[in-house]
């Protein structure tokens, strides 16, 4: 068994490995790619618009977290598809948690966006 890598070492591995998941889900994952696209958008608008600080760290944190989530719904998919092809009853379940998951974080985001944006119409 080889020794596992501690320090920086284990910290510059840890990182190309995400970089290699973040490619990897650029490449295969449709979804994800329509969420950077938005974020692309996004982000700049509340910077721009900066309703404050707090507001705009959830602003983008909202953002941030549908992109987790559709990685980690992507993550469960890919495990759900490498054991097999035929159907099964838990594995659909899996997906759809999975899927349920990524459509709550975008409600949340929805409402982080407009409850934010309707404080600041109404109290201009």
């Amino acid at each position: 068994m080889k020794p596992a890598d501690t320090g920086f070492i284990r910290l510059i591995r840890a990182l190309g490995y995400s970089r290699q998941g973040l490619a990897s889900a650029w490449r295969f994952e449709a979804a994800f790619r329509q969420e950077c696209a938005l974020a692309l958008i996004l982000v700049p608008v509340a910077l721009f618009w900066h309703p404050g600080l707090v507001p705009t760290l959830l602003l983008i944190a909202s953002l941030l977290l549908v992109m987790i989530v559709e990685l980690l719904n992507s993550a469960i998919e890919a495990v759900v598809d490498r054991i097999g092809p035929e159907h099964h009853e838990l594995a659909g379940r899996a997906k759809d948690i999975g899927s349920a998951a990524v459509l709550l974080a975008l409600v949340l985001a929805a409402l982080v966006w407009l409850g934010i944006l309707g404080a600041q119409i109404w109290h201009e």
